[in-house]
């Protein structure tokens, strides 16, 4: 079963998109960081990362170019509730799979899945 990790600073989302996720039939691996989530084991066992861009000490662009720098090839979702063009560009130029507006249409997710498990397969 893929595992999806989700990073997000905001506990309430964290906890629906992980419920989301998980009613796909996935496993998943939640973090309230960045940092959390390098520090983990779980970056060997994720599939893919949906990650907030905007939070607190790393951000979600940070975060990539550090798996990046690591040699990690993890597919990475971005989910933002503040879309900046420049943002968006930086995600998608260094591999993002997507980058999605809050509040977002469930399928644009899913979708965004299917592409990146078809990525690290």
């Amino acid at each position: 079963m893929p595992v999806i990790a989700i990073v997000d600073d905001d506990e309430s989302f964290r906890r629906a998109t992980t419920s989301f996720v998980r009613s796909l039939g996935y496993g998943t691996a939640s973090f309230d960081s960045a940092e959390a989530f390098l520090k983990s084991e779980q970056i060997s066992d994720a599939d893919c990362l949906i990650t907030d861009v905007q939070m607190p000490g790393m951000t979600g662009i940070e975060l990539q170019d550090r798996l990046i720098a690591q040699g990690h090839s993890l597919p990475v979702i971005f989910i933002t509730a503040f879309p900046e063009m420049r943002a968006r560009a930086q995600a998608l130029a260094a591999g993002a799979v997507g980058f999605l507006a809050k509040p977002f249409d469930d399928r644009n997710l899913i979708s965004c899945l299917n592409e990146a498990l078809a990525r690290s397969a």
